[in-house]
């Protein structure tokens, strides 16, 4: 069972990392940058990036209490938004395009990276290598977010019940919940829109709370235990 659990797992992240990785190259290796047209409208890109991120979103925090699906939906709403721009109708473009005096069709494969577009029109670098530099940090965050997701949730899982203060239990206490705001960030960093600007501070403020609330079932659980190893390890800033 130890060992099946841990394919899993790694399957799950190798998974993920190679959608990642996929877009990056996608983008960034293309010989001639997809233009608007090519780019958007692409509704299976949209239903298969969904389904794989949410898929492995689920498979790894196993929501159970009402709270924990509070914070499940409010990210399945972010993923959900975030791919119907990313591959469907670009909202944030067709809104900012204006105010910049351009049009909107002038974002291909590459301009969609708004972030890495506001450093090319900023002139601090040109755009191919501010798309590379986009996807490299987005794809480091979301690597190590779902390896945080995938070996705290093992961890847990094995405990059954017992209070988990080893591997990276030891460094911080919600390695699962960092890895899950690392993943936002992400994808806020690779992909920015308005609307997941305006979910992610209800999405991580949810996360800090939810560790707030564990840390409380897990004092009353286990009281001495607990407060020492919480007096001990931080919560989200890994101690070295």
């Amino acid at each position: 069972m130890n060992q099946r659990n841990r394919i899993r797992t790694v399957v799950v992240i190798l998974i993920v990392g190679s959608f990642f990785l996929g877009c990056g190259s996608a983008v960034t290796r293309s010989p001639s940058n997809m233009s608007f047209d090519e780019w958007y409208g692409n509704w299976p890109t949209v239903v298969v990036s969904t389904a794989v991120i949410l898929l492995s979103f689920f498979f790894l925090t196993r929501p159970r209490k009402p709270r924990e699906w509070q914070g499940a939906g409010l990210a399945t709403a972010f993923f959900i938004s975030l791919f119907a721009e990313m591959f469907g109708i670009p909202l944030t473009i067709y809104l900012l395009a204006p105010l910049l005096g351009i049009e909107p069709q002038i974002f291909g494969g590459n301009e969609s990276h708004l972030l890495a577009y506001l450093l090319f029109r900023t002139g601090i670098i040109n755009l191919d290598a501010g798309v590379y530099l986009v996807m490299v940090v987005s794809s480091g965050f979301t690597v190590i977010g779902f390896y945080l997701l995938g070996v705290g949730w093992k961890k847990v899982y094995h405990a059954q019940g017992s209070l988990v203060t080893d591997s990276l239990y030891a460094k911080l206490r919600h390695p699962q919940y960092l890895g899950l705001i690392l993943i936002v960030a992400a994808f806020l960093i690779m992909w920015p829109t308005l609307v997941t600007l305006a979910l992610a501070p209800f999405l991580i403020i949810r996360y800090a709370l939810l560790a707030k609330e564990e840390d409380r079932e897990l004092e009353e659980k286990f009281g001495d235990d607990f407060r020492n190893y919480k007096d001990r390890v931080p919560g989200f800033i890994p101690s070295l």
